[in-house]
């Protein structure tokens, strides 16, 4: 077979028997779809709990050698989390390479999609029931909302963001949607940040908390999530919308 993943990347010929994820949320993906692929991680990679699988460092500074050490036929990135040099390295030892980088639930559930075609396990029961869920997923009422993300210089969501997405199917509007960058960056005095009702902290890659970032915006809500139900594409898309509401309905 032959599939191209999100940078048009072509990878041919039989399904791979050795996958390496240097991607959490794709990691969790693979364990719940072919568990017998999987033969490295990420440090970062905490779900399923127990994994059990070599572990090749960070994403943004995966030890490169050891990946090659374990004898992938893949390695699957992502555009953000990985670094283009350590995915050139791999391609030129003669790794394919499969990277993902949706802006959007409909293009993640696509690019799932075609990934575990890829495997050769095509249309997992918990992708399904994942596409379900995001046909008609339940909504807040409409609020607008700021997205912190780091601090010291703050970051927030910007445009094109998967995560920006997510909270805009919920029915939460990003004050940040219309920025030229995807993820800029700020003073907390911000005039655009003054128009939010809520301000979402995810646990990462910063671990916000109600010590450290509701102070900066006294003027909107805080609501605290999970990263994983708002940033990862994987089957935590499934519980995504509720767990999500739950919180964002305050």
């Amino acid at each position: 077979m032959t599939s191209s993943d999100d940078q048009g990347q072509a990878f041919a010929g039989a399904p791979p028997r050795r996958v390496v994820s240097l991607v959490p949320s794709l990691t969790e993906a693979i364990a719940a779809t072919a568990p017998e692929l999987l033969v490295g991680a990420t440090d970062w990679c905490t779900h399923p709990a127990g994994l059990d699988v070599a572990r090749v460092g960070g994403t943004k500074w995966p030890d490169v050698e050891k990946v090659l050490t374990l004898r992938p036929d893949l390695v699957v990135g992502n555009a953000e989390e990985n670094r283009d040099e350590d995915v050139a390295a791999l391609r030129a030892a003669g790794v394919p390479v499969w990277m993902t980088a949706p802006a959007t639930v409909d293009q993640a559930l696509d690019s799932l999609d075609r990934l575990c075609a890829v495997l050769g396990t095509p249309g997992p029961a918990w992708l399904c029931e994942a596409r379900a869920v995001w046909t008609d997923p339940p909504q807040v009422a409409p609020a607008t909302a700021v997205v912190p993300i780091w601090r010291r210089p703050w970051m927030v969501l910007g445009r094109d963001t998967f995560a920006g997405d997510v909270l805009a199917r919920l029915g939460v509007h990003n004050v940040f949607a219309g920025s030229p960058d995807r993820y800029p960056r700020l003073a907390k005095d911000d005039p655009a940040a003054v128009q939010a009702k809520l301000v979402v902290f995810p646990d990462e890659p910063y671990a916000f908390t109600a010590d450290d970032g509701p102070e900066a915006w006294p003027q909107a809500r805080p609501v605290f999530v999970s990263g994983r139900h708002l940033t990862w594409y994987g089957p935590s898309l499934v519980e995504a919308p509720g767990v999500l509401i739950a919180r964002l309905g305050g």
